[in-house]
């Protein structure tokens, strides 16, 4: 059967046209196992859907059966998002020759998410793992002098310069691994709403990403394969995580430039070593992911359902 009608995600090229780092995380789990653990077409990762081609949308919408979409990512990468959006636009506009009358007619996008992309019969939520919450505990790690410095910033229009001095003082310090410590202690509403989410029988097929689909996305993916329980072993969640490396060669330049865009630095292009193991022992702290869902609000009959609708 051709690409054109199918979704071949063992393909080795990439099965879609415009989203990178797509894959079945159940099918990924299962081939690395070599035997069947969990559900496959049930739950779904990705990097931002922003560019996908219409036929990318088809897929996801006609063949993959996308019910639920969560995005994770933050209010200044979905205005990066719109920019560079209204950016294509204008550009497209331009080598059109659209003449100078036209211009100031022609139908310009007002609307701050048009860069989302809207797949038919699916839903969509909103949901930044890295919002008020962590915002304030990045702010609580700064001094004095930094800490007036960014709000000032913040107040006279210049949000993007306050992130950036955020990001590198505060993010770049932490690194990945403590950088998902501190998601979990600072955005437990938002890790809440997302395994509400996931605990609506009628969410799935679910899919989940922020931009590039690797940490913040698999924060979210790790945890639901601890939930799974031992029936998933953690080298097999070591290789899920560390598959998005790879994945995102693709677009790696076009990603740096938006990493440092934002202060961070290369590494934030790779996959850490301990991401899995450490987040995993640090979920310890308050009795593993099962004992954590539950002090964030996530009881066990809503635990139970996730794992019913993952596990085979």
């Amino acid at each position: 059967m051709s690409r054109h009608n199918s979704v071949d995600l063992d393909s080795p090229d990439r099965p879609f046209d415009n989203i990178i780092n797509f894959r079945d995380v159940g099918r990924s789990i299962n081939q690395f196992c070599r035997k069947e653990i969990l559900k496959e077409g049930v739950f779904f990762r990705s990097a931002r859907l922003d560019d996908a081609s219409e036929r990318d949308k088809r897929r996801l919408a006609e063949e993959l059966h996308i019910h639920t979409v969560i995005d994770l990512r933050s209010q200044t990468e979905h205005q990066m998002g719109t920019r560079k959006r209204r950016a294509e636009i204008a550009k497209s506009e331009s080598e059109q020759e659209i003449s100078e009358s036209d211009l100031t007619t022609a139908s310009v996008p007002t609307n701050p998410d048009e860069h989302l992309l809207q797949i038919p019969g699916s839903e969509r939520a909103l949901i930044s793992l890295t919002g008020k919450g962590f915002e304030r505990a990045l702010l609580s790690k700064l001094d004095w002098y930094t800490y007036l410095k960014a709000i000032s910033l913040v107040t006279t229009g210049y949000r993007s310069d306050a992130v950036r001095l955020i990001c590198q003082t505060a993010m770049v310090p932490r690194g990945l691994i403590g950088l998902a410590q501190d998601t979990l202690e600072a955005s437990k509403a938002e890790v809440r709403a997302v395994f509400d989410i996931l605990a609506k029988e009628d969410s799935y097929p679910t899919l989940v990403h922020c931009t590039q689909g690797k940490d913040r996305t698999g924060l979210v993916v790790l945890m639901m394969l601890l939930l799974a329980g031992d029936a998933v072993p953690t080298t097999a969640i070591v290789d899920d995580y560390s598959r998005s490396e790879l994945e995102l060669v693709p677009e790696l330049e076009e990603r740096m430039k938006e990493i440092r865009a934002i202060g961070l630095g290369e590494d934030y292009t790779r996959c850490p070593a301990g991401f899995v193991t450490d987040t995993t022992e640090y979920l310890q702290r308050f009795g593993g992911v099962c004992g954590y869902l539950e002090k964030i609000g996530v009881g066990v009959e809503k635990q139970e359902i996730i794992r019913r609708k993952f596990l085979a």
